[in-house]
């Protein structure tokens, strides 16, 4: 109550401050969070609050009540993509080791090294704690990188193995119809060849495959650098959906219920 009651009555010249002490005090009251905390609708109200005054937007304290915000937000990547598209925190490292960090856990490594070399290049502070961020980053994926190359040779041994014939042939399988037909199961040798060759000229071209506009290859080779993707501003209407309301009803009959 107290804290509602400074934010409705301040006069002050930086009412961030009110809300960021609220959320403090918040999440050391409720360190399990939980309905009781509330801190999901708090954090939604001070986005809301401070989205379009630019003086917090390369403000530590902005940009962390954002990211506590993306938490919980049912996409957080739609967070950061607009606090990028509106240069919210962007010269600040912390942005864009939160944003890799999800990129990484969902496997987009390469998306998640862009982000990390655009704060580099962007010279976000604190630098040296995004630097060695990157570094930590690249060491994990060249580890991944190397387990997999491990794994590869038995797999490759495995389909060589697979592609031996195990046996010339089984029993003769009886055809149908009034005239008794054989069918060969021998799939070795010429038999195994004409099947192929057969296959190859029913087989669509490459040159229609490639007149075909359903579909288009990408080659991540003939890439000419590493680019962040293209985000185009967008109006703000609302923030990004929260997990749960626990406190929001659907609508319904108010007079029938227990």
């Amino acid at each position: 109550r107290e804290f509602e009651s400074e934010i409705r009555f301040y006069s002050g010249d930086d009412p961030l401050d009110v809300w960021d002490r609220y959320i403090k005090w918040t999440e050391q009251t409720f360190p399990q969070g939980g309905k009781e905390s509330n801190l999901a609708a708090i954090l939604e109200r001070a986005v809301k609050a401070f989205h379009e005054q630019q003086r917090y937007y390369k403000d530590p304290r902005f940009l962390n009540l954002w990211l506590k915000f993306a938490n919980y937000c049912t996409e957080p990547l739609d967070v950061y993509s607009y606090l990028h598209s509106q240069e919210i925190g962007t010269t600040l490292a912390q942005l864009y080791i939160n944003w890799a960090e999800v990129l990484e856990a969902r496997g987009s490594f390469r998306k998640a090294d862009l982000i990390l070399q655009e704060g580099l290049q962007r010279k976000a502070e604190p630098l040296d704690r995004l630097q060695s961020q990157h570094r930590q980053f690249q060491t994990r994926v060249s580890r991944q990188t190397l387990l997999g190359l491990e794994e590869t040779p038995e797999k490759d041994n495995d389909l060589l193995e697979a592609a031996e014939p195990q046996r010339s042939s089984l029993a003769d399988l009886k055809g149908r119809g009034k005239k008794k037909m054989k069918a060969p199961v021998s799939r070795v040798g010429d038999a195994l060849k004409s099947m192929n060759q057969t296959r190859s000229t029913q087989a669509p071209t490459s040159q229609q495959l490639s007149n075909n506009p359903g579909f288009a290859v990408f080659d991540e080779n003939s890439a000419s650098g590493p680019e962040i993707p293209v985000i185009t501003p967008r109006p703000w209407a609302a923030p990004p959906v929260p997990r749960a309301k626990e406190n929001e009803l659907s609508a319904g009959p108010w007079n029938s219920g227990r």
